[in-house]
């Protein structure tokens, strides 16, 4: 048995209530200063007030003690909604945007996720895990201990199961805790642009049967939206996955008020994701249907759109979770320190509430909240110290990561 401590923190964390944070609750979050933290065997063992804890470890053997100087301690990040299984970057789109072609001209011109789907096809398996494992060690030596990184990109069942076994294997072969999420329904394809309903046939009758029985995935994502799934055509895909035992999730509502968000409220999905267009009514039935809103204002900031209205959701009641949507079109970063600071300084979100988006909210999208997204007994020891006092300085000193150190397990990583 290994037991190390941690003392002379100034720790912040939310507390884990058994439901995700929302409305009043989502900026709740405990403070001890000074706080300390024991973690045994990779879990946390005991926090608190340092003298209360330091009580408690009377005639206990602690073989490592850490003084961490009054720095702020807090959640590692939980990042739940990623792209990062890419093959390459897309920064003639980039500058197309700059110039004012829209996101969705450029995915009608075969760019976009098209493109990136044949990037994909042509990519060797092992090369395609380089890439992947490359944005993977980034994000974690800029706090994130854990990670969702969507399929998406092959758009067939050869291609989708090849990049969900990349996805496994950077789960398997770094420090982070990685989870696989199936997104067949990422863009219709070239060969089914003119059959588009041929396509969910393909996807409901194969490509999904083929993904259960691969074991990997445990979501299933959908990108509902105008130009690429309707409601109902994801309202059938996602049906059949959730037959085939898959938790549901949506890119929902991102560019139109579609109605993705109301659907993913009916289905009593995970997550509804993106959400810039999303309206109150749909905002209620995700209220009503317990449904967590990731909000990804990185890709708000990439396009250059109004972010999504994050008070509108806190104040309906709706559990507000942050994720960066790194990809290699809209949303290029690996960073949830940017994407807390942009949810701050532009969404409204105080830095409390944006820490429990980052971090508890974010572990329930992903259906890991025992394991992970606060800082309490019995949970993964996955933590942070900052360069500063408090959460604030995430978003206060800007384009920079005041990440000082990463715990994963208890162990430090970066």
């Amino acid at each position: 048995m290994t037991i190390n401590l941690f003392r002379n923190a100034r720790i912040v964390t939310p507390v884990d209530q058994g439901s995700p944070a929302a409305g009043q609750d989502q900026g709740n979050v405990v403070r001890y200063a000074p706080g300390a933290l024991v973690v045994r065997d990779g879990r946390i063992a005991a926090v608190g007030q340092e003298q209360a804890v330091l009580e408690g470890l009377v005639n206990k053997d602690v073989q490592k003690e850490v003084d961490c100087d009054g720095r702020c301690l807090v959640p590692g990040f939980v990042d739940p909604h990623t792209h990062m299984c890419f093959a390459r970057l897309r920064e003639a789109e980039f500058d197309m945007r700059l110039r004012g072609v829209s996101y969705l001209d450029i995915l009608k011109q075969g760019g976009g996720i098209l493109s990136s789907v044949r990037a994909v096809r042509e990519e060797s398996e092992s090369a395609l895990f380089r890439a992947t494992r490359s944005r993977v060690m980034t994000a974690l030596e800029l706090g994130t201990t854990t990670v969702e990184i969507k399929s998406g990109y092959g758009l067939d069942t050869d291609s989708e199961l090849k990049m969900l076994r990349v996805i496994d294997r950077v789960d398997r072969e770094t420090p982070l805790d990685v989870v696989p999420t199936f997104l067949g329904a990422h863009a219709i394809p070239p060969e089914y642009a003119d059959a588009p309903d041929d396509f969910v046939d393909l996807l409901v009758t194969e490509i999904l049967p083929a993904v259960q029985a691969q074991g990997i995935a445990r979501h299933c994502d959908v990108f509902c939206e105008e130009g690429v799934f309707t409601v109902d055509q994801s309202r059938r895909i996602l049906t059949t996955a959730r037959e085939l035992g898959m938790a549901v999730k949506l890119h929902a509502d991102e560019v139109h008020d579609l109605g993705g968000a109301g659907l993913a409220g009916d289905l009593k999905a995970v997550s509804a994701d993106h959400l810039l267009a999303a309206s109150d009514e749909n905002i209620e039935k995700m209220a009503r249907g317990g449904v967590i809103a990731t909000l990804l204002p990185a890709t708000a900031y990439s396009l250059r759109k109004p972010y999504a209205r994050a008070r509108a959701f806190i104040d309906k009641n709706v559990p507000v979770a942050l994720a960066t949507d790194c990809n290699p079109g809209s949303s290029y970063t690996e960073s949830m320190s940017f994407v807390i600071g942009l949810a701050v300084l532009n969404m409204g979100l105080s830095p409390s509430e944006a820490l429990t988006a980052a971090t508890l909210n974010a572990a329930y999208a992903l259906n890991l909240d025992r394991r992970t997204g606060s800082l309490e007994v019995g949970k993964n020891a996955d933590f942070l110290l900052l360069d500063g006092k408090s959460p604030s300085i995430l978003a206060y000193h800007a384009g920079v990561s005041s990440v000082h150190h990463v715990y994963k397990l208890g162990k430090k990583i970066v």
